[in-house]
């Protein structure tokens, strides 16, 4: 286990960047705890995997430094790093059978074949694949192959860390739930550090202590699930997270109050002296319909989704999204929505407000 520390921390696929926009890397700058399970969580395209393989040592940075417990390891191969890593795809030795797959990072470093079989059997029955350690990977399906690369992955207790590039891709949905919680218990047992890249919000909320959330090649905000459900601090988390994700308006801003599409709505703090672009920031679970309080909106559908009801609805030209729970009763003559202000976040140019 290792505590890694991202120091100044950049990168351009280009041999000569001239500003920010050509860093497909922003700078960053951060450690990662020893021991502690994160999730990078973000769109195609915003810096996920270029991250993580810099981290893994696949990538030598454009400026920065990348440290373990402090030392060093920027131009380290991958070998001298001790991590283990799983891709996106699967890599598996089809000429091997699947115990031999799963036994070849231990044999590799001459652990005795006693350790061997036991910590085989342990990955097996974890997998979900203790019924076929005899069978060749020639010819098994691709989720099959996957779960062989996850295991292989988890074998070693002794990694620095382990690495996961969006590895439950091909893997059936049930079976992500199951190998999830076994990666969650993987890490409980044994206290590895662990990075798990994924675009799944699910996938990065259930499994990570804390959610590192990126956008357009930068770290945006880094948090608990709570932290970035309640409190977003960049209007792209409000967006990403949640289903839906956060209503968006257009404010402005004075004290207590803050002027948005359809009228007046009262805020819990004060906020002074805001410029640019102000939103005002609202999830979908914290607006109530009700007939005779709040700002007037059109009810252009309901969906029932089982657990509750998403109502979609629109607010002076702007579309907004309202969560009722399944046994609230939703009538024709409810016209109008409430916002709780406690709930609401101030944005100006995207990143959140404090109040005064």
């Amino acid at each position: 286990m290792a505590k890694i520390t991202l120091d100044n921390l950049a990168h351009s696929y280009l041999p000569q960047p001239k500003g920010p926009d050509d860093f497909a890397l922003k700078e960053l700058n951060h450690d990662w705890e020893d021991g502690a399970a994160y999730a990078l969580l973000g769109s195609s395209g915003c810096g996920k995997s270029t991250l993580l393989n810099i981290i893994s040592g696949l990538l030598v940075p454009s400026q920065g430094r990348i440290l373990f417990d402090g030392v060093d390891v920027t131009h380290a191969p991958t070998a001298e790093r001790n991590i283990a890593q799983v891709f996106q795809f699967p890599v598996v030795y089809d000429t091997m059978t699947v115990r031999d797959n799963l036994a070849f990072p231990l044999r590799n470093r001459g652990r005795p074949e006693s350790y061997v079989a036991e910590r085989v059997n342990e990955i097996a029955r974890m997998i979900g694949m203790e019924h076929m350690l005899d069978r060749k990977a020639r010819g098994l399906t691709a989720d099959a192959k996957q779960k062989i690369s996850l295991g292989r992955g988890m074998v070693r207790k002794d990694v620095n860390a382990l690495l996961f590039d969006e590895p439950l891709t091909v893997i059936d949905p049930h079976m992500k739930w199951e190998l999830r919680t076994q990666l969650k218990k993987l890490h409980h047992d044994f206290g590895h550090t662990m990075i798990y890249v994924t675009h799944d919000q699910t996938e990065a909320l259930t499994f990570a202590d804390k959610v590192v959330v990126m956008y357009d090649g930068r770290v945006v905000q880094i948090g608990t699930p709570e932290e970035l459900f309640d409190r977003p601090e960049h209007t792209f988390v409000g967006y990403f997270i949640g289903s839906p994700g956060m209503n968006l308006l257009p404010a402005e801003v004075s004290g207590r109050e803050a002027r948005i599409p359809g009228g007046v709505t009262a805020l819990a703090g004060d906020y002074r002296g805001l410029s640019g672009k102000v939103q005002l920031g609202i999830r979908p679970e914290h607006l109530r319909l009700t007939a005779d309080e709040g700002l007037p909106v059109t009810i252009h559908r309901i969906e029932d989704v089982g657990r509750h009801r998403i109502i979609r609805a629109d607010l002076a030209g702007h579309d907004i999204n309202i969560i009722a729970a399944e046994d609230q009763a939703v009538t024709p003559d409810m016209g109008r929505v409430a916002i709780d202000p406690l709930r609401v976040n101030i944005y100006a140019d995207d990143w959140r407000v404090a109040a005064a």
